[in-house]
């Protein structure tokens, strides 16, 4: 009973909260622990959903209208028991607020105990839970039946820990692929040009003197391997057996989800030649953009840039050349006339393009020191939550919802939307296994150019020859050598690399001819590029996802307001050369324009070509709007309520000098009173049939007192402050 009161007195900490609700600190504290973690989009997706729905079955236990989602329920057949909670108290706020944060906190335990940066994750989360909370880390019981919502906490990340480590994700091995073995050799970027490898439709490991992952974690000497080649495998939210299709590859089964089909193959046919060639060509094309000093200037507000339906999308690859500017760069967005909130037009903000597109490839990279595609989105919910013009009415209808219930929702919503594209996406990525552009374009500049066989250097399977884009070396060019060694070979107009960037904080690569077999993303050269396939583009199918999500949890596709906003302040952004030259100020209309232009910086950023991208949008679309139809079935449930519910007890006044009075609503039989101190000692017990009784603190000195009202095997307590 001693941690009962206890429990009760912590309640007042939830009673005093600042702005943010329990569910939104504890989300920070995720985002922070995926931070310092290894980079890992699928397991993180994962963490976040899992961790949002454990909270989610904590504030649901309260509800009436709301049905939890794994406890006391089978989950693609894990069965989770679960008995009707008895709360101790009418305090249900509070109860609710405490369960949440045992259940989370126990879940970032366990999920972030082998990371890198567990002990920054593990001091923040104890910061919050013992110091700013204050709970007892200590209290490990998961026996709920008397009422504890500690307990209660504690027993749901059990149930979440348990359902995790049977639902194929191989959480027990560090999620290590189980069969999955790459058909090409690695390729060391430092040399030249890609001799390692054997089939140029397949992904190929990088080598690396130093490996820095995208959350900053190196390594020495390293091959990493590929991340989630069986995430197909995982259990998803919403995704059901219609959206799957079994494949059997290398005797190995793989569950594949939305298949989409095969991408462009080369050496398969002249036609699909040339869309693998200009697809990645255009990759390489698009790194030709990312210099402030060709001093090309362009408007990046919605007046000119977004809106566009995605029934407009292209869905054949031979049709994509009709959505994409290969040489000019961006798609087919024309942008709005007005902003349907204020009724006036956007603002025009001209900028330079080397520095748009910089920024653009860094803000949407899953670079060092990211929280992944996945956890970008939630810190882009919760800009959207703490925007002042938001109403926190769900789908924008109905009555406006407390912070919490709005938070617990949206968070819910979204995680299973995340997870499932990541078990898409990767179920995808996996079994098609696609090359990257390093490796693509890398291979084909030597085998040489395919345009015109009375040209040096043809080759049927080499790059398409592009002036001003896509050229051979001549006798009197800068690039030939000394010895004419680089001549006929292929040049890039392109980024001119990391090995042109001494001193990040000054110097700025800029773009240039290059020999193709030189050619690098835009990334250090200790990252290069995720490694997983390509196909499909994971930042697509997330973006797209999360848009859906967000245009159906507020009722409406446009930002608050009707425009959101990221400022890359100048000189102080980029991470890894300097800028951007003058400030630049990201802006979209909406959650699908954000999501569009996700899609672009990834080819900017040269890390997937037009096959990966539009694929993984119309797959995302599918699966936020899936997820978010099968989050509200869970919120407006029919299903009997889990909760008991207790007698209403009121007592004033509290504080108090002397005297309470105690008001017993609704009771039909007799009630016991009983008054502890917080060490557990009993003052008093007295047994009561009146709707009101009257008790006294006479000689009791000044503090925190626990009530007892208790009858017919259920009670209810409440926390008397003498003054």
């Amino acid at each position: 009973m001693k941690s009962a009161y206890l429990v009760i007195a912590m309640m007042t900490v939830f009673s005093s909260f600042g702005q943010q609700d329990i569910a939104r600190k504890w989300n920070e504290i995720v985002l922070e622990g995926i931070r310092n973690d290894f980079a890992r989009p699928t397991v993180h997706a994962r963490n976040l959903f899992h961790i949002s729905a454990a909270m989610y079955d904590a504030w649901a236990v309260f509800s009436k209208d709301s049905k939890p989602y794994l406890i006391g329920n089978e989950v693609h057949g894990f069965n989770s028991s679960f008995e009707p909670f008895t709360p101790f108290t009418s305090n249900l706020d509070s109860l609710r607020q405490l369960a949440i944060s045992y259940a989370a906190f126990r879940l970032i335990e366990h999920r972030f105990g082998n990371s890198p940066g567990f002990i920054k994750t593990t001091v923040l989360a104890e910061e919050l839970f013992t110091q700013e909370l204050g709970l007892d880390k200590d209290f490990t019981d998961t026996d709920y039946s008397k009422g504890s919502a500690a307990a209660l906490g504690n027993y749901i990340a059990a149930q979440y820990i348990a359902y995790g480590l049977q639902d194929g994700s191989n959480e027990t091995n560090r999620y290590q692929n189980q069969h999955y073995v790459p058909v090409n050799a690695a390729l060391n970027a430092v040399f030249a040009g890609n001799t390692t490898i054997s089939d140029p439709n397949r992904w190929q490991p990088l080598a690396f003197e130093f490996f820095e992952d995208q959350s900053g974690n190196i390594t020495v000497g390293d091959i990493p391997t590929f991340l989630g080649a069986e995430w197909g495998n995982v259990q998803p939210f919403a995704m059901t057996n219609t959206n799957l299709t079994s494949h059997t590859k290398n005797d190995n089964d793989y569950l594949v989800y939305y298949d989409p089909g095969p991408p462009p193959i080369l050496g398969n046919s002249d036609a699909e030649n040339d869309l693998y060639k200009w697809s990645f060509s255009m990759v390489a094309a698009w790194s030709g953009h990312l210099d402030p000093a060709q001093d090309v200037l362009l408007d990046i507000s919605p007046n000119a840039l977004g809106n566009i339906n995605i029934n407009s999308f292209p869905e054949n690859f031979s049709d994509y050349n009709q959505f994409y500017n290969f040489e000019d760069g961006g798609d087919t967005g024309e942008g709005y006339d007005e902003n349907p909130i204020t009724g006036n037009g956007y603002e025009p903000q001209i900028v330079n393009m080397g520095d748009y597109t910089r920024v653009l490839a860094e803000f949407w990279a899953d670079g060092p020191n990211s929280e992944t595609p996945p956890g970008h989105w939630f810190t882009i919910l919760n800009y959207i939550n703490d925007h002042p013009q938001l109403k926190k009415k769900f789908n924008g209808k109905g009555e406006i919802l407390d912070d919490l219930e709005w938070s617990i929702k949206a968070y819910f919503t979204l995680g299973g939307a995340m997870h499932d594209a990541a078990v898409a996406a990767w179920s995808i990525k996996g079994y098609y296994d696609y090359i990257r552009p390093i490796s693509a374009i890398r291979y084909m500049a030597g085998r040489g150019q395919s345009s015109n066989p009375d040209l040096p250097n043809f080759d049927a399977l080499g790059l398409e020859l592009r002036t001003g884009f896509i050229e051979l070396v001549s006798e009197n060019d800068p690039l030939v050598g000394d010895e004419n060694e680089n001549l006929n070979k292929i040049k890039l107009w392109a980024w001119r690399g990391p090995d042109e960037i001494e001193n990040p904080n000054v110097d700025v690569a800029g773009t240039g001819w290059i020999l193709a077999e030189n050619w690098w993303p835009y990334q250090r050269p200790t990252f290069i590029t995720p490694p997983f396939a390509g196909y499909v583009s994971g930042h697509s199918t997330f973006s797209r996802a999360a848009a859906e999500v967000l245009t159906l949890v507020t009722g409406d596709a446009f930002f608050p307001g009707g425009i959101g906003e990221f400022q890359a302040d100048r000189n102080a952004f980029l991470v890894f050369e300097e800028g951007p030259s003058e400030d630049v100020v990201l802006q979209w209309a909406t959650y699908r324009d954000a999501s569009d232009q996700c899609s672009l910086s990834r080819i900017w950023g040269g890390i997937h070509p037009p096959a990966d991208d539009l694929k993984g949008r119309l797959i995302g679309e599918k699966i936020g709007k899936e997820a978010y139809d099968f989050a509200v079935q869970y919120f407006n449930s029919q299903e009997e309520s889990t909760l008991v519910e207790i007698t209403k007890t009121t007592i004033y006044p509290n504080p108090t000098a002397n005297e309470v009075h105690v008001v017993v609503a609704n009771h039909k039989e007799p009630y016991t009173l009983a008054l502890f101190d917080l060490t557990g000692k009993l003052i008093l017990q007295e047994q009561m049939s009146e709707l009101k009784s009257l008790i006294t603190l006479d000689g009791l000195p000044k503090g925190l007192y626990v009530l007892d009202v208790s009858s017919n095997g259920k009670s209810e307590e409440h926390l008397i402050i003498k003054k």
